[in-house]
């Protein structure tokens, strides 16, 4: 990866405060990035920029709730404002799930779509006008390996997932014209806070790391593999330990697929 593809380019970041977009944060700041960092908590976000050792003409906080992204062009204007472009979105805020369809709630399962889809959609529409004009842009959607396959208590989660698919490889195909890349990023299990800050059937949190994840990659190896997968302009990567295996399991030999995946543990 060279150190001089991210210096000076202006990069927004959701779901900054911690995990793999803290991660991204951090080393974006050490190849001289100027970083957009986004997610509810602000006090959090500054202490991420400060960490990365961002001076303050070298970032901006926008703090918002992936649920209500009704100010996003607004939000643009911020950051052109400051920067005057953007160069990169990296759609890296979501959250997971932890519940049987059958006991799901409708509300549930509508704030997975509004966080995990509809977000994901209303930034990218927010931010493409101005790389259409800039006539450059790239745009990184970090979907999962749900959202190739569907799981144990994961029905809405994996659901929202494969919808990004569909819509993103659809606009990637719109908007290369305009000279503008489109990355869908699959992690497996990386030890992040996500199985954390899941939510149950009834919208409370599950709080508590799944074993999974506990040896699971780390969040900074999976920041730089995204970011060689943004450089080479890959169109989608699946990042993570053996599990990513599944994926083409299912691809090649579907009978056995379901055969594995029926003895996981859904946590």
């Amino acid at each position: 990866m060279s150190h001089a593809y991210f210096s000076k380019k202006v990069i927004w970041i959701t779901g900054a405060s911690s995990g793999i977009g803290g991660a991204l944060v951090f080393e974006l700041a050490k190849q001289g990035a100027k970083i957009i960092l986004s997610a509810r908590n602000e006090s959090a976000l500054h202490a991420v920029a400060q960490k990365a050792n961002l001076t303050p003409e070298n970032y901006l906080v926008i703090p918002f709730d992936l649920a209500d992204t009704g100010k996003a062009d607004s939000y643009v204007q911020q950051i052109i404002q400051k920067f005057n472009r953007i160069d990169v979105l990296i759609n890296n805020g979501g959250m997971s799930q932890r519940g049987e369809a059958i006991v799901t709630t409708t509300e549930t399962e509508r704030n997975l779509f509004e966080i995990n889809y509809f977000a994901q959609v209303a930034l990218a529409k927010a931010v493409l006008p101005i790389m259409i004009k800039q006539r450059s842009g790239q745009i990184t959607v970090v979907s999962s390996i749900a959202g190739k396959f569907g799981f144990y208590l994961r029905s809405s989660y994996s659901a929202a997932k494969h919808a990004l698919h569909g819509y993103f490889e659809s606009l990637r195909l719109e908007v290369e014209k305009n000279n503008i890349q489109v990355l869908l990023v699959c992690p497996g299990k990386i030890k992040t806070n996500i199985s954390n800050n899941a939510i149950l059937a009834d919208g409370s949190k599950h709080a508590k790391m799944d074993e999974s994840h506990v040896d699971a990659m780390t969040a900074d190896e999976c920041a730089k593999k995204i970011l060689i997968a943004i450089e080479t302009n890959k169109q989608e990567i699946l990042i993570g330990g053996k599990e990513i295996l599944i994926v083409y399991i299912k691809r090649f030999f579907p009978k056995l697929f379901y055969k594995i995946v029926r003895k996981q543990s859904p946590y």
